[in-house]
C-alpha cells in the first residue's frame, strides 16, 4: 500500500542520513511512513523509530510499514519528549534522525483538522486531536495585543494590529467560530496579497498552538544527544522560522568557542559536537516540485555528531 503523502526531497535524505545498511534511525515526523519506507528499504538490516503525535498518522503509517514487521516500532508522541521516546524503546547510539517538519496532504485536506483556510471547518489546529487548546480556544482568551504579537511573531505579519483586531471584533460578533469565517474577518482587513496573508495568519495560530518552535529546539538538542559519533540529523523545514532555528543549531554546535572575540585565551573549553554537511541549503530540484508543489519551500539541512575528541 503506498502512503497517502508524498515525502519530500526523499533521495537528498537517503544520501545524508543513511550511513550503515545495519543502522539505527528515528522518524520523528513519521507522517504517512513515506520517509521510513524508503529508509528501512536502504537499511536492509537496520530499525527504525517512528514518532507522530498525529494518532490518525500513526494509524496510515502503521499499514505503510508492515511488510517491515519487527524492524519498525511507532509511537505516539510529541519529539520534545525524543529522549523519553526512544529510550523506552532501545533506541540509544542512533544513525540518524530525521524531522520533516511539514504537514501531510490527508492533515491538510481534512478540513476539521482546521489547518487549511481553503477548506470550511473548526477553527482546531492541534497537531494532535486531543491534546492542548484548540486554535478556537486561544482566540477565545486572547485580547488584541497578545493575538497582535502571535501574528507578528509566528507569522511575520506585518499588518497584524488590525488582523487582530479585526478577528478580536469578529470572535465578539460570533463570527469567528469556523476557518471560513476567521478568512473572512482577516480578508475584511483588504490585504494586499489575500492568500499569503491568510497563510502567515494560520501558520501563525497553528504555531502557537503546538509550540511548534519550542519543540524543535528541544527535540534538535535531544537529537543530537541520541546521536552515535558518526550519526547525522536531517531536518526538512517550509518556513524561515524553522530554517533559522535549525541553521542556528548547526553552527552554534560546530562553533569550537563561545568566548568574546577581545580574550586572548579561550576559557570556555568548548568543544564541537557537529559537523554542517549542507554549507548551502538544499533546496527539492525542479522535476519534483512539478509533480508535489507542495515540495516548493522546502529547505534541507544536514549535520554530523563528531567524537568528543574532535577538534
Amino acid at each position: 500500500m503506498q502512503a497517502l503523502h508524498l515525502p519530500v526531497m526523499v533521495a537528498e535524505v537517503i544520501d545524508y542520513l543513511v550511513t550503515r545498511t545495519d543502522g539505527q534511525y528515528i522518524d520523528c515526523t513519521l507522517g504517512g511512513g513515506g520517509h521510513a519506507s524508503r529508509i528501512l528499504n536502504n537499511a536492509p538490516a537496520g530499525r527504525l523509530l517512528g514518532l507522530d503525535l498525529d494518532s490518525t498518522a500513526c494509524d496510515e503509517a502503521e499499514k505503510v510499514l508492515k511488510p517491515f514487521g519487527e524492524r519498525v516500532e511507532i509511537a505516539e508522541g510529541n519529539f520534545a519528549d525524543l529522549s523519553v521516546l526512544a529510550g523506552e524503546r532501545g533506541f540509544a547510539g542512533v544513525d540518524g534522525v530525521l524531522f520533516d517538519l511539514g504537514f501531510s496532504s490527508m492533515q491538510l485536506d481534512d478540513a476539521e483538522r482546521g489547518f487549511s483556510y481553503s477548506n470550511d471547518g473548526p477553527i482546531d489546529m492541534r497537531l494532535g486531536r486531543d491534546h492542548g487548546m484548540s486554535a478556537l480556544g486561544l482566540i477565545a482568551k486572547s485580547d488584541e495585543r497578545s493575538l497582535s504579537q502571535i501574528l507578528y511573531s509566528f507569522g511575520e505579519e506585518r499588518r497584524a494590529r488590525p488582523i487582530a483586531r479585526a478577528i478580536i471584533e469578529a470572535r465578539d460578533a460570533g463570527r469567528c467560530r469556523t476557518t471560513a469565517e476567521l478568512a473572512a474577518a482577516v480578508v475584511s482587513t483588504k490585504p494586499r496579497n489575500r492568500n499569503k496573508t491568510l497563510a502567515r495568519v494560520f501558520q501563525a495560530l497553528r504555531i502557537a498552538v503546538n509550540s511548534e518552535l519550542d519543540n524543535l529546539r528541544s527535540g534538535l538538542a535531544q537529537a543530537e544527544s541520541l546521536l552515535r559519533t558518526g550519526g547525522r540529523v536531517v531536518v526538512i523545514s517550509y518556513h524561515s522560522l524553522e530554517d533559522r532555528i535549525v541553521k542556528q543549531h548547526f553552527v552554534r554546535a560546530e562553533r569550537p568557542c563561545i568566548c568574546p572575540r577581545d580574550l586572548p585565551v579561550c576559557a570556555c573549553g568548548r568543544k564541537p559536537t557537529l559537523r554542517i554537511l549542507t554549507r548551502r541549503v538544499v533546496r527539492p530540484r525542479d522535476v519534483e516540485i512539478a509533480g508535489n508543489p507542495r515540495a516548493r519551500s522546502a529547505k534541507l539541512r544536514a549535520a554530523e555528531k563528531l567524537a568528543p575528541h574532535d577538534n
